[in-house]
């Protein structure tokens, strides 16, 4: 994957101390990534780079929102996201990613791209299942809800099942009682 140009940043002419960075992340950046769930994104990433002597600290901070479908109705809505992640980077013989809070970059390495560690953060932010918040509070008209409530069980016809239980189960029951 090619790494895009404004997510990079030459770490070598920063003096240490905290510095700050931010990205605005639209559907453009999730295109970059093949990611297709978002219907559009606002997202405001904000990066302090702390540098010291022998790391870096990185934490992100991402907050906006993504306008998604609804797992349920199929409805769009906007889904608030708001995460943070902290990164440390290290130097080492060679590059190792293996563990998912510690970056150990090559000696002689200059510059950092962040744009996997924020497609990530994004990601890993949302919710496993996607619920439109009419759903929720009811106050979401759809076609669709409307069908499964038409389709749903009936709470009464369950109620009428449980009073028509055959006479064979109960001489079961019996015997089991009969064994203690």
């Amino acid at each position: 994957m090619k790494q895009l140009k404004e997510y990079t940043i030459p770490f070598v002419g920063l003096k240490q101390g905290v510095h700050q960075f931010e990205y605005q992340i639209d559907n453009t950046f999730f295109q970059h990534f093949e990611y297709d769930d978002f219907n559009d994104a606002s997202l405001d990433v904000n990066l302090e780079f702390n540098k010291k002597t022998t790391l870096f600290e990185l934490t992100f901070t991402v907050k906006g929102t993504v306008n998604v479908n609804c797992d349920l109705t199929n409805e769009p809505f906007d889904l608030p996201i708001e995460d943070e992640f902290l990164l440390i980077v290290k130097f080492g013989n060679e590059y190792n990613d293996e563990n998912e809070e510690i970056l150990i970059l090559p000696h002689g390495d200059y510059e950092i791209n962040v744009q996997q560690f924020i497609y990530e953060l994004i990601v890993l932010a949302l919710p496993s299942k996607r619920i439109h918040p009419g759903v929720e509070d009811g106050s979401l008209e759809s076609e669709l809800l409307d069908k499964l409530d038409e389709l749903s069980p009936k709470e009464k016809e369950a109620e009428n099942d449980s009073e028509e239980i055959d006479p064979r189960w109960d001489k079961l029951k019996n015997l089991l009682n009969d064994n203690k």
